[in-house]
């Protein structure tokens, strides 16, 4: 595959993964670059559509942060009363997990 972009050749070689996001009724090409074996493994594996891998990888994150946009956007919660509740959660999980050994 030989894709141009900023007047640079990529192809295969350079251990890119194309993959097309469709944002509204408008498809973009995106670039993923990826370590060498990520693309020797999905290489293994050359009937799965790696874009729609990606597309829906990409809509269940973006469904998350706008999902703690919104609720961070209603919360009455400082951030300091983050940092308490998150280490009363972490000593619980603890006194669960020390109990269970």
């Amino acid at each position: 595959m030989i894709c141009r972009k900023d007047n640079r050749h990529f192809t295969e070689m350079d251990n890119y993964v194309y993959a097309h996001v469709i944002l509204g009724n408008h498809m973009v090409n995106m670039t993923i670059t990826v370590p060498k074996e990520m693309k020797n493994d999905l290489d293994l594996f050359p009937e799965i559509n790696w874009s729609e891998v990606a597309r829906q990888a990409f809509r269940e994150k973006i469904e998350d942060l706008k999902f703690l946009l919104n609720y961070k956007k209603n919360s009455k919660m400082t951030e300091e009363d983050a940092i308490r509740l998150g280490k009363e959660v972490n000593r619980s999980l603890h006194r669960r997990y020390s109990e269970m050994k």
